[in-house]
């Protein structure tokens, strides 16, 4: 049978990377845009938006500043918890309230056991208290590979 895992130079490389890697070159590959949200957005509106940009999270701004995340996750515990029905339903009423964030010095390795301890696909990016990006799991993945 043959092993179709990945080479062992190719796994050490990797491993190395992961060790060294910090957020902020994971923002530097995947580029600055960002979708957003306002709190009192019709859900509907914002799961069109998401499905739009085939994006898995939205940055709920309110004052100028981040005040929560919008994750698929919200958005199917909403539809579940309300059997389909979302007329009137706002983002506000969903969203995740002062989300876990990380910093861009952060390692990579950290960042991982963060997304699993928190059990979070979505992390924004906070330097000095300016939103900087939002690193997904499959952004982790990624840069790690490339």
């Amino acid at each position: 049978m043959r092993d179709c895992g990945i080479s062992e130079p190719v796994q050490d490389n990797i491993k190395y990377k992961e060790s060294i890697m910090q957020v902020r070159e994971i923002l530097r590959v995947k580029g600055s845009t960002l979708f957003t949200a306002m709190p009192s957005q019709p859900l509907a509106d914002a799961i069109a938006a998401m499905a739009e940009h085939d994006v898995g999270s939205l940055v709920v701004m309110g004052g100028g500043k981040m005040i929560g995340m919008l994750t698929f996750r919200e958005v199917i515990q909403a539809t579940n918890a309300r059997k389909g029905k979302l007329d009137g339903v706002t983002v506000e009423e969903v969203m995740v309230r002062d989300p876990v964030t990380v910093e861009p010095a952060m390692k990579v390795d950290d960042l991982r056991r963060l997304m699993i301890e928190k059990h979070s696909r979505y992390l924004p990016v906070m330097d000095g208290g300016v939103l900087q990006g939002v690193i997904s799991f499959l952004d982790v993945a990624k840069a790690v590979l490339e």
